[in-house]
Parts: C-alpha cells; structure tokens; sequence
C-alpha cells in the first residue's frame, strides 16, 4: 500500500476515531500491525489549535512510523492553516474529514455534511493540497443520504484535486452506523478513479477483509469499531490474509495488553482523565471477554484512582470465564 512517497507496510489500516485513536492506541494497534494509524479528528478552528485537548490529540512524540492527522472544517482557508500547522507539529500526510455523520458536526456543515457542497469540497481540496509538501488523502461516506450517493464524482473531484487516497465507509451520511455497509459504490469508485481507494465500514475479520478486497478491488481496509476492545486483530488479519497460521491471544497475553493499555493512558492524561478515558476500553474488552459480575463492573466504573481500577481490572480476569476473540 502506497500513500504518495510512503510505502506502507500492509493494507490494514486504522480507522480515525473521536475520543478513541489516541496515542495510546494508536500504539497499540501499531504494535500489533496495524499499517497505517489517522488520529482523532483535530478541528481546523484556528481558535483552538492551542487548547489543551487539541495539543493532546496532536501529539506524535515516541510514535514510529507515518504519522496520519485528520482535520475538520468547512472553510478552505482554514482548512490549508490547519493543515500547514500539523505538518509543521510532525504530521507526514493529512486527511480530511468528510464523512463523521454526527450531528454536531453536520449542524454546522462539516464531515459527511460537506458531501452535499461538491464545489466547496473541491475548494477545501484545492487548498489543502497546496497548502503543504506531504500527501493529503481524503476520508468520505457514500453520500448524504441513500438517493444521493454521489461518492464516485466525489472520487473524480479528490483525484484531479490531488488528493493522494481516498477512503469511503460504505454508508450514507443518513445511514449513521446502522444497518449493514454496502460495497457497491466502493467498486464504483475504485473503478473510476487511479488513486488509492480505501474500503471502510463493518470489517471485523479476515474473512470480511477477503471478501470486502476481493469484491470491491480497493487498496486497503480501513477498520474502526472492531479494534475497540480488540487491537490484535491487525495481527489476526494480517496472519490469516497471507496464510499464516495464528494463534488467539491467551488471557494471560490479554491481561498484558490491557495493563500496558491502562498504564499508558494514565501516563498520558494524568490520573483523572486517564481513569475517566480507560472505563469505555475495559469495558470493551471485557465484551469479548466474557461475563464480569455487575458489582465488579460499578467497582471499576466507580474507581478515581489510577492504581485502584488497574487493581479492579486485574482481579476482575479471574471472575470471568476465558473466550479470548
């Protein structure tokens, strides 16, 4: 998989994610070989590209490999400002934003909104693609709505605009994450374009990955929602789409990547956001995991201390019965 001069290792990519793809993750999901890690979303807003939220999201320090930055905004101008910025603070491609279908930012005609402006979203390409020296790829939905699937001209504007991959979920705006991802404007797309098409939406194994790469003939695979809890699938995919033989995580593995996990997030954001951030993984984790008594659950969710929910968390593998995914 090739990003303008960047050779990626595989063509399993991680999805970005608001409030999940942070460093800490993306780390993980590197290590067990994800291709290629985006960030959160950094809001393009001039005003805010000192807040402390903002600097966090924007934090590459330690991180191997190509750095993925993802920026959302409606204004070209500001869009190209916060794209020279973020390369300047280390990032080496940077993606757009125009498929997140949440409310709040289509309320103000961003993401998946922007589907719906086809001159403006050649506009914010345009400028960005100048703006700065390092490839920009481009992140989409399949339109705003199911009458309105315009993802494949979309596709034509992002190629003669020189975005260098585009990535499209195979949902319309309107579809949010319900029902099931659909494939055929994905093939459309890699049909009518050169560049680098990236399949996203509902990829959760091997077996979908094939299929998903073999029906539509994109690039890569983008994964989301199926890392969450679960950041060894990139190794599990990876294995079995070259015929290797895997073997499941042990539980005991699992404990392992899950202190490391916890122990990074309250190193990165201090012991009060670290505990607050860490609850939605461990619960994720214990999803695949198993059944955990509901007093144990309200014990973690209610712990404030670090070395109290990491506590919490160990005890809890020995009340589970073990079925690593």
């Amino acid at each position: 998989m090739q990003i303008g001069p960047y050779q990626l290792p595989n063509n399993l990519l991680l999805a970005p994610m608001a409030g999940i793809t942070d460093k800490p993750f993306r780390q993980l999901c590197s290590q067990f070989g994800a291709g290629l890690t985006v960030s959160e979303m950094v809001i393009s807003n001039s005003s805010l590209q000192q807040h402390p939220r903002t600097l966090k999201k924007t934090d590459y320090s330690g991180e191997k490999g190509v750095r993925s930055v993802q920026i959302l905004g409606t204004d070209p101008r500001q869009m190209a400002d916060a794209a020279r910025l973020n390369q300047d603070r280390g990032a080496r491609i940077i993606d757009i934003n125009m498929g997140c279908p949440a409310k709040k930012v289509c309320a103000v005609a961003a993401g998946s909104a922007l589907l719906r402006d086809e001159s403006l979203v050649s506009g914010i390409l345009e400028a960005v693609v100048e703006a700065v020296d390092i490839p920009v790829t481009l992140k989409i939905r399949t339109g705003w709505d199911l009458a309105n699937r315009n993802a494949v001209r979309i596709a034509k504007i992002a190629e003669s605009s020189g975005i260098q991959a585009l990535t499209i979920h195979g949902r319309s705006r309107a579809c949010k994450f319900e029902g099931h991802a659909e494939y055929d404007t994905i093939k459309l797309a890699k049909q009518a374009v050169n560049i680098p098409i990236i399949a996203n939406g509902d990829i959760d194994s091997a077996a979908k990955a094939r299929q998903v790469l073999n029906y539509t003939g994109a690039d890569a695979v983008m994964i989301g929602r199926a890392t969450q809890g679960r950041p060894w699938i990139f190794r599990e995919i990876n294995a079995q789409l070259h015929g290797k033989s895997y073997l499941p995580l042990s539980l005991t593995e699992i404990k392992t990547v899950v202190n490391q996990h916890l122990e990074n997030l309250y190193s990165f954001y201090g012991n009060d956001s670290g505990v607050r951030i860490a609850r939605k993984h461990i619960g994720w984790y214990f999803d695949h995991l198993g059944t955990l008594p509901t007093a144990q659950k309200a014990a973690i969710n209610q712990a404030q201390q670090a070395v109290q929910q990491l506590a919490l968390v160990n005890a809890s593998f020995n009340l589970i019965t073990p079925r690593a995914a």
